[in-house]
């Protein structure tokens, strides 16, 4: 997906906010220029593994992206892109069902992030998102500068599904966050969630399995 016309990555964002095809916008109020806390005062997993009551249905809204691609015929991810006022700015779920694996929520995200939003705007916002990013993801996420990331259910948790489904594991090496963003506030998985996303990748491969014997 190219940037939006008239705005490119790093650029100064004008009056009129566009959304590239694929990212919903949420609010269509410009978020207040805020300076970001320091990562000293965001939650880190080890010393907050709860998010605020208010975060909470953001990453339901993940969930519910997730599903919608699973309904479509998708992997099932999803993705709220929020302001630190917490405005839900744009939303996306993964689109890689075309045959264009880099089409993941998260990098859309970071993409419009760059054409839409300022440095200290992207620095002060919050990616929920209902699976740990990957590293095409997570490096998006760091060269444009945004801020913390929330996740139901981590890389380690996905990757131990698939080993129960018999699903190979993915191309690329799943990585913690911050071994690929060091330094990055990063919160998750959300247990009171996780179930949630493990039924919905279970669904989609179950059904993956069922489309390829069919096939044979």
């Amino acid at each position: 997906m190219s940037p939006t016309a008239g705005t490119s990555p790093g650029s100064q964002p004008d009056n009129k906010t566009t959304f590239p095809v694929g990212i919903s916008p949420r609010n269509s109020r410009r978020p207040e220029q805020v300076h970001p806390p320091s990562m000293s005062a965001r939650p880190h997993p080890e010393e907050a593994d709860r998010v605020a009551p208010d975060e909470l249905p953001h990453l339901r809204r993940c969930v519910e992206l997730a599903a919608e691609a699973l309904a479509d015929g998708d992997e099932p991810f999803g993705s709220v892109l929020v302001a630190a006022d917490g405005t839900a700015l744009a939303e996306d779920r993964n689109r890689v069902a075309g045959g264009d694996h880099t089409r993941h929520p998260e990098f859309e995200l970071a993409r419009w992030a760059a054409a839409n939003l300022t440095p200290d705007q992207r620095a002060a916002a919050t990616v929920f998102t209902s699976g740990e990013h990957c590293p095409m993801c997570a490096a998006a996420h760091g060269w444009v500068g945004l801020g913390r990331i929330v996740y139901v259910a981590s890389s380690e948790q996905l990757l131990g599904w698939l080993a129960e489904l018999g699903v190979p594991p993915p191309p690329v090496r799943a990585l913690p966050i911050r071994d690929v963003v060091p330094g990055l506030a990063v919160q998750g998985p959300i247990p009171e969630l996780a179930d949630q996303v493990h039924e919905l990748h279970r669904s989609f491969h179950r059904r993956e399995s069922r489309t390829d014997a069919g096939r044979s």
